[in-house]
């Protein structure tokens, strides 16, 4: 029976794995069982950060919602409640990134929609 040899998949699995690890500092660039660890714990960073920075945006537009309301005189939790009436009333749905973004770039516009929930609000 002729005896299976696994040279060539071994070498390209260790190629691809030594290919991501290009940049690293040290040994984690260099020698194989430290530079697959290094990868490993890298994928869970990517995958656990890949949720958190929905989380870290989604903060941030509250952020600037809530900084951008107070000259107008509303806080963010009454705001978002009026725009969502708003919506239910058969408005425009607005999310949390656009209004941010309109209140970073045409506050004028922002102004107008922060007046129509104040008069939704009554």
């Amino acid at each position: 029976m002729v005896r299976t040899k696994h040279a060539v998949a071994t070498r390209k699995r260790k190629k691809r794995l030594m290919k991501r690890a290009e940049g690293y500092w040290g040994g984690r660039h260099r020698l194989y069982r430290t530079a697959r660890e290094t990868v490993l714990r890298a994928d869970q960073y990517a995958y656990r950060d890949r949720r958190r920075r929905k989380r870290d945006f989604r903060r941030l537009w509250i952020t600037r919602l809530s900084a951008a309301l107070q000259p107008h005189g509303i806080n963010y939790s009454t705001f978002i409640h009026g725009v969502n009436r708003l919506a239910a009333e058969g408005g425009t749905a607005w999310n949390r990134k656009t209004l941010s973004e309109l209140a970073i770039h045409d506050p004028d516009a922002f102004a107008a929609v922060v007046a129509k929930v104040k008069e939704i609000l009554g």
